[in-house]
């Protein structure tokens, strides 16, 4: 990967939608070159899809939070276990494999805290092998930043 490949993924990454020609434009390619570059990022899983940045509170999911999630015992089968489970569970928008205390992080949505309560004891409560969840409210998210290091220098 080269730098005008890191510029391209600079570009896909703060407007996905941008058209091959202005992408060509702005790393000084032309379109042909441009387009060959990106679908060999894409067939090469460097880029691995291309998504929408959706306003979740203008769905109707006002509540964000993140569960910290402790298995009884940590082994491949428990933790392949619970990783299916959590799958399964479309309000999981991240699940993530921790050091430390925890074994797991997710970031779950709920519409409500009625709705976050039956998500909390009507199904994650309810995946074997789960010692202990402990979760925390996101009152505000005050930045996202989707560009890596890597890509935004």
């Amino acid at each position: 990967m080269d730098q005008v490949d890191k510029e391209i993924l600079r570009h896909l990454q703060a407007n996905a939608r941008i058209s091959n020609a202005e992408l060509a434009e702005r790393v000084n390619l032309s379109p042909t070159p441009c387009l060959r570059r990106v679908k060999r990022l894409e067939s090469s899983g460097v880029i691995r899809g291309y998504g929408a940045e959706l306003d979740l509170k203008k769905i109707g999911l006002t509540i964000s939070a993140l569960v910290f999630v402790q298995l009884t015992i940590n082994s491949t089968d428990n933790a392949a276990k619970f990783e299916d489970a959590v799958k399964s569970i479309r309000r999981i928008q991240e699940c993530s494999v921790l050091t430390g205390k925890y074994d797991y992080l997710l970031q779950v949505v709920a519409i409500d805290l009625a709705d976050y309560e039956k998500l909390i004891k009507g199904e994650l409560a309810n995946i074997p092998n789960i010692k202990n969840l402990e979760s925390t409210i996101v009152l505000n998210q005050v930045a996202v930043n989707f560009l890596p290091p890597l890509i935004s220098t």
